[in-house]
């Protein structure tokens, strides 16, 4: 059942590492022969898509005072543009004594 190992089956350790670090190397090598990848190009860019989610919150912010003022407080949707729309609820809100 023993099995009989010659002394060419058997490694040192610092033959293990220099396979080892050979084999790194090859790896190394190959990649420098590869195609190089192709730079990606955004479609839009970073500022743009910042002021696109800046204004569209703004607008999903307009839109909901509309509906909240406009259907579920009976009023009309547009006089929440209005600036005398909401100086009136600031002074509801703000009592002056």
């Amino acid at each position: 059942m023993a099995k009989n190992i010659s002394q060419d089956e058997v490694q040192s350790r610092e033959d293990i590492k220099k396979q080892k670090r050979d084999q790194k190397a090859e790896r190394k090598a190959a990649k420098k022969n590869e195609i190089p990848r192709l730079i990606r190009i955004r479609l839009i860019p970073i500022w743009l898509r910042i002021l696109l989610v800046i204004a569209m919150v703004g607008g999903s912010l307009i839109g909901g005072l509309m509906v909240g003022y406009g259907v579920l407080g009976d009023g009309n949707p547009k006089d929440v543009l209005k600036k005398e729309t909401w100086t009136h609820i600031v002074d509801l809100v703000v009592e002056k004594k």
